[in-house]
């Protein structure tokens, strides 16, 4: 998968999809290329990316609006079809959208791997639940001997789903499998720095043959993004929209669709801890906190952003962790991060926690990992030590190669740090008492607990969402079919 050769089926630009057909918005004042880092300096190429506008915004969701009226009735069956048609296709065109995704965010082949392997279990989870009871309804306790009320399940109408570019298949998946295995119909909002990969998703539905309609795509310039989401989520048909990105785009867009009540799913940042008690197996603890520190270089909402450590074990730990890092064989791969602009918020914050009295080590990439990359492009795994909460990055999310290391003297003084942090998405507590670690993780404010785990998990059979700053609302599984269906209440009488 190190091949960066465009596969031949990739187009030549990005077009829209409404209404099982490209579409490409008239003129050319909306077209525009991704603002990404690290093109590979063997394949060095812009592909122009067809950007909605208003008019384009309008047809997707008339589209919509028009498939879900026979969406909605079709059979559980028909769908599981479909669905398993997508795992096939998908299977078949691996080699392309891995190629696709290591080219466009600069990631590894093994989070290509990740991503695609994940993708394939969202969608045969979702084709295993269109026939759960989630899906179906109930019959209530009579209130009347000559009465009986029918609870049934139906789908909202059509849904936005908001995706981000630095897991792009697995959450470009996850923002429509849901709503459309529900019965609705869906708009795939992509990214504009992953907008290969989101076409790719809303191809897959098309050439699966889910209606025109059922799944439409756009993706727009930067700049659009306010007015078209307010077209998008001031239109009737819309009832519902999920998003997963950072927290004060979440603040912005929840605000704009309670203007039209519009309820929101939001999966949104995290300042991700991992504690390691005086019991842990130091080894283990090491080698998960490093996994879920610097994969796909910390750019993941789950990513270990400080460890916080028993003041007993700190020099044996720290020194397991910067040998890991600097070792030829087992250091974490690093390839740029996905832009100028996010390489100049982190190099902030470090600039920032150095002026405060932090402690900085950078580590260089052995020789061994160099690529065909920009070095100048290249933050490298950074290791902070010394933190205190006048820093930002105490308090922010990372959202790159950084990893800070904080000492506690008692498990209380851990969980008040965890606590004091407005986040609260995933965590992660290496011990070997595991009785103490639920008692522990129940203390949490936080929507996954990983129990000599990386904070870097998820599951297709799991529920996944956050607390506080990480927002409101579960994906994945019966929890996230949920999301996407209410209830109408018919009550017979004699």
């Amino acid at each position: 998968m190190g091949d960066t050769t465009l596969p031949q089926h990739t187009c030549n630009s990005v077009p829209l999809i409404i209404d099982g057909e490209e579409f490409r918005p008239d003129g050319t004042e909306y077209t525009f290329f991704a603002d990404n880092f690290g093109k590979h300096l063997t394949q060095s190429y812009e592909i122009p990316i067809h950007g909605a506008d208003v008019k384009s915004c309008n047809l997707a969701v008339d589209s919509c609006a028009r498939a879900f009226t026979s969406w909605r009735e079709s059979s559980p069956h028909h769908k599981r079809h479909l669905f398993h048609k997508t795992v096939t296709l998908l299977r078949e065109r691996e080699v392309e959208i891995r190629s696709i995704m290591e080219q466009e965010i600069n990631c590894t082949p093994t989070w290509s791997h990740i991503n695609f392997e994940d993708s394939i279990r969202i969608i045969e989870e979702a084709a295993a639940l269109v026939t759960s009871p989630t899906l179906g309804g109930i019959i209530p306790p009579a209130t009347s001997v000559k009465s009986q009320a029918l609870v049934f399940i139906e789908p909202l109408g059509v849904i936005i789903g908001i995706a981000p570019w630095n897991s792009p298949l697995i959450l470009g998946l996850r923002a429509v499998v849901a709503p459309i295995a529900a019965g609705n119909t869906a708009i795939l909002k992509g990214s504009e720095l992953s907008p290969r990969t989101h076409y790719f998703v809303a191809r897959l539905f098309k050439d699966a043959g889910f209606p025109p309609g059922v799944l439409n795509f756009l993706v727009h310039r930067e700049q659009d993004g306010p007015e078209i989401f307010k077209t998008l989520i001031e239109r009737p048909e819309v009832r519902k929209c999920n998003f997963t990105g950072s927290t004060p785009v979440g603040r912005i867009l929840a605000s704009q669709a309670a203007r039209s009540l519009k309820p929101m799913l939001l999966e949104l940042g995290g300042k991700n801890f991992a504690v390691v008690m005086k019991d842990a197996d130091l080894d283990q603890a090491a080698r998960l906190v490093v996994e879920g520190a610097f994969l796909n270089n910390g750019q993941i909402c789950m990513s270990t952003d400080i460890v916080l450590v028993d003041k007993s074990i700190l020099s044996d730990f720290k020194g397991k962790v910067l040998a890991l890092v600097q070792d030829p064989v087992s250091a974490p791969p690093i390839t740029p991060v996905i832009n100028s602009k996010s390489a100049t918020r982190i190099r902030q914050l470090l600039s920032d926690a150095e002026a405060k009295g932090a402690k900085v080590t950078k580590v260089p990439q052995p020789a061994s990992q160099q690529t065909t990359f920009d070095a100048s492009q290249i933050i490298p795994a950074t290791i902070i030590e010394d933190i205190t909460p006048s820093m930002a990055f105490y308090s922010q999310e990372g959202f790159g190669p950084l990893l800070g290391i904080l000492p506690f003297s008692t498990p209380e003084e851990a969980a008040a740090v965890i606590s004091s942090c407005p986040y609260g998405l995933s965590a992660s507590i290496f011990t070997q008492n595991h009785f103490a670690a639920l008692k522990f993780g129940r203390s949490l404010r936080v929507g996954a607990i990983h129990i000599n785990g990386a904070t870097v998990h998820d599951g297709s059979t799991l529920p996944h969402g956050g607390h506080g700053d990480s927002g409101w609302g579960r994906f994945g599984a019966s929890w996230g079919l949920q999301e996407f269906v209410q209830t109408k209440t018919m009550i017979l009488n004699e």
